[in-house]
């Protein structure tokens, strides 16, 4: 009987499901060149105590006035400054005064970027510029069907290859 068990499990068919794959891929990534700008503004204050402020335009001297920034006269986007003149109210009398200025950027050409190159930067109050990928990167496929990242990659530039093997047997 035993041996008549054993040739029964011999003879059952033995069923299985098998799916077996290889997926490769490769690809070179290039960041873009990038540049950002802000311009300055001009600004201009003025605070005190036990002063008096007078300005002179055109010859004509005005008491109790502050310079300051004029739109009449504006050179590459930047305003004309009209000085402010300062004397003590009381003489012998203690006094304060402060003066601010900040001549903003004055406006400039656009920046351009050549062949994934920022080649001149502004030179504004805040600029930001990032460096492009450079191409020159090459994906080989070696007859195994591994892929491979060669040559010259330097900031801004990757390679990703990737080999993936499943077997499942269900």
């Amino acid at each position: 009987m035993k041996r008549f068990l054993i040739l029964l499990l011999l003879a059952s068919p033995v069923q299985a499901d098998m799916r077996h794959s290889i997926t490769t891929s490769a690809k070179i990534q290039l960041d873009a060149a990038y540049s950002s700008a802000s311009r300055v503004g001009t600004t201009y204050s003025v605070t005190g105590n036990n002063i008096t402020p007078s300005t002179t335009v055109g010859g004509t001297t005005t008491s109790g006035a502050i310079g300051g920034l004029t739109a009449d006269s504006v050179t590459s986007g930047v305003p004309a400054i009209v000085d402010t003149d300062f004397t003590v109210t009381t003489a012998g009398s203690a006094y304060s005064m402060t003066e601010s200025l900040t001549v903003g950027d004055s406006i400039q050409s656009a920046t351009t970027v050549t062949g994934g190159v920022v080649p001149s930067l502004p030179s504004l109050g805040v600029t930001v510029t990032g460096s492009g990928g450079v191409s020159g990167g090459t994906i080989t496929s070696l007859s195994s069907g591994i892929h491979t990242c060669a040559g010259t990659m330097g900031a801004g530039s990757s390679c990703t290859a990737q080999t993936i093997v499943e077997s499942v047997v269900d």
